[in-house]
């Protein structure tokens, strides 16, 4: 028997490489593999995540499938000791007080993990994401060609956009490398917690973790306006008061990238515009008109011609016609301006899926199932394959 077992969950087009073993005792109350054991063994399976709970052996995420080790069931007293190996003492009161805490950590001197340590039914969990050694190349992730003319802004907000795991930050942080490199500017970032570390190049970046170097994202945003900013980053734009606070950095002469959990142009504006008071959403309206100049939109999709997943993108480019879109509350028509936006860089997701399927990529149900309009995916495939 190997040493994974797959959950009832669909099975990846391709099964990853089969990892080398690693010796985890199966004892009935025997200690468990150190952690480091467990990381390790990730890294050497292409796992993007890592799940320890109570009552289950380790569960990795390979290629989006969840697949159990198969060794004993994890204990209180081993998630507890995980977690005391991973954290601080000022990390496990906060999981203690607050019932949750995130942080990013570098094991081996090389391999960075996000970590979320929380407790569920009374008792220690934790789920790793594991990071990308080095930072990947616009070109590399696949980002269309626009997002070169993006980063060169003098001026705005930028947005990413899509679900958790969607691969955001790898996005974000190939972005601002590329600014880094080559741009010469002042770049700040507000993380909770900092997972890329970027090296000072052409341009400098200084990192500032929430909860260590600042209290908050809306605070330390307030602060970095004071620091001679060409490029902010704001992890997340988790609130109305660090909306707001993004929204006037953009407007004072700043270039600002951030995320949300949206999927799709016109549901970002909503969910922004959404968030604040009615007397004040006129007012945003007319701010994000102006100010927000493109949504970059993104999921992760299961690929065919080798093991992993590929990302998969919708840019919205704020034009005059978008921007009175916004303005006139009619972001229901925004998907039809990305459509024929070709000429200034827009493409929409159903486009990037199709052009994926025909190129080998993808399959076929992966276009269908991931599309946000998905008669307009068979329109788009169908005039395709007549041409071919």
């Amino acid at each position: 028997m190997g040493l994974f077992s797959k959950k009832s969950t669909p099975e990846p087009v391709l099964a990853p490489a089969a990892p080398r073993a690693v010796s985890l005792p199966t004892g009935e109350r025997g200690a468990f593999a150190p952690i480091g054991d467990i990381l390790r063994l990730a890294v050497e399976s292409n796992a993007s995540d890592i799940h320890l709970t109570v009552g289950s052996p380790p569960v990795f995420r390979i290629n989006g499938a969840l697949i159990r080790l198969e060794t004993r069931a994890l204990f209180a007293e081993d998630t507890d000791n995980f977690a005391r190996d991973l954290a601080n003492g000022t990390q496990i009161h906060a999981l203690q007080t607050e019932g949750s805490v995130d942080f990013a950590m570098t094991h081996d001197g090389r391999n960075r993990f996000r970590v979320s340590l929380y407790k569920q039914k009374g008792t220690t969990a934790m789920a790793m994401r594991l990071l990308p050694k080095r930072m990947l190349a616009m070109d590399e992730i696949g980002l269309p060609p626009i997002a070169s003319e993006l980063i060169r802004m003098p001026r705005g907000l930028v947005l990413v956009t899509g679900p958790t795991g969607s691969g955001k930050t790898t996005t974000l942080a190939a972005m601002l490398n590329a600014i880094n490199a080559s741009l010469g500017d002042h770049i700040v970032t507000i993380e909770d917690p900092v997972e890329y570390i970027h090296e000072h190049q052409s341009g400098m970046v200084n990192q500032r973790e929430v909860g260590t170097d600042v209290p908050s994202f809306p605070e330390g945003l307030r602060r970095t306006l004071r620091q001679d900013p060409d490029v902010i980053l704001v992890g997340e734009m988790r609130d109305l008061e660090t909306m707001e606070t993004a929204i006037r950095a953009a407007e004072t002469g700043h270039l600002v990238f951030s995320t949300l959990h949206t999927t799709g142009a016109g549901r970002t504006v909503d969910r922004i515009v959404d968030s604040f008071p009615s007397h004040q959403q006129e007012q945003i309206r007319v701010q994000l008109s102006t100010n927000l100049k493109a949504v970059i939109s993104q999921l992760l999709v299961p690929r065919i011609d080798r093991p992993g997943r590929i990302a998969v993108f919708e840019i919205m480019v704020n034009t005059h016609a978008v921007a009175a879109l916004i303005r006139d509350n009619k972001t229901f028509r925004i998907a039809t301006e990305i459509q024929t936006g070709a000429k200034v860089g827009m493409v929409t997701i159903e486009q990037s899926l199709v052009d994926l399927y025909l190129a080998g990529i993808i399959a076929r149900e992966e276009v269908f199932s991931k599309a946000q309009d998905p008669e307009l995916a068979a329109q788009l495939l169908a005039g395709r394959e007549s041409r071919r």
